[in-house]
């Protein structure tokens, strides 16, 4: 395994060679093709995700170093697998977890307390069980969204964490430092989720936003994915948070 000291950057543009990229919700969408850009840029790539069938799929797909099927807020599941994870580790993604979008009158309170889990406890938990499996200098990398930065209502949850999330990051970038600790935040991303979300819609969502948007079309988990490999290896970059949506929220729909 390749170690970049802390102090100097990475000359090798994008390379990931020999290095280990932990996906944690790596079955499908952003966390399968961060593993698959990972493993094309050189790096061994061990893939979580609940599905175990999804997920052995996924890893035969890329070529993954190893897989584990669990949930990853089942706390002490998550506790064993960093047990038993390589040290160090380079890179790790979490892309576990989805937003619950509703009005106070229908909120599941299960559910908005799951989506809490996934997103706060879940980024802390996985920030200090880093600390001694993370080679200094390697990243962390969480996801949050740009769509609940609006307000109305159904963005009650949704929108306190994508608000928080940021200062989040920054304040764990300071306190683990040296390792570094980045926020993504996509905007619609064209992703198996968003079908299964939209459903017959779909199409028309992707119709919409070819037309709007100041790329001329719809972000993919490709996309997503190449930001995340360069978080990981451009060693500079710390703290902070990147959108990533296409410029819709430039747009009067944005």
């Amino acid at each position: 395994m390749t170690s970049t000291p802390t102090g100097s950057p990475q000359l090798s543009g994008d390379s990931l060679q020999d290095q280990i990229v932990v996906v944690i919700g790596g079955s499908a969408g952003i966390g399968l093709e961060t593993g698959r850009l990972a493993r094309a840029r050189g790096a061994e790539v061990i893939l979580t995700g609940r599905n175990p069938e999804r997920l052995q799929t996924a890893a035969a797909d890329i070529g993954a170093r190893s897989t584990a099927a669990f949930d990853a807020t089942d706390w002490d599941r998550l506790d064993e697998f960093f047990g038993t994870l390589p040290k160090p580790v380079d890179h790790v993604l979490v892309t576990a977890g989805s937003s619950h979008y509703a009005t106070l009158a229908d909120l599941d309170f299960a559910q908005a307390r799951q989506d809490v889990d996934e997103h706060l406890f879940l980024t802390l938990r996985v920030a200090r069980l880093a600390v001694g499996t993370v080679r200094p200098g390697g990243a962390l990398l969480f996801m949050s969204g740009t769509g609940a930065r609006r307000t109305g209502p159904g963005l009650a949850i949704a929108g306190f964490l994508t608000a928080g999330t940021p200062k989040l990051i920054a304040d764990l970038a300071l306190e683990i430092a040296p390792i570094r600790v980045n926020l993504i935040a996509p905007g619609f991303v064209d992703t198996p989720l968003s079908a299964q979300i939209l459903g017959d819609q779909l199409e028309a969502r992707r119709e919409d936003l070819r037309r709007t948007l100041p790329i001329g079309r719809v972000v993919g988990p490709e996309d997503v994915a190449a930001l995340a490999v360069h978080l990981m290896t451009n060693t500079a970059l710390t703290g902070a948070t990147y959108d990533i949506d296409g410029g819709q929220q430039l747009t009067a729909t944005g």
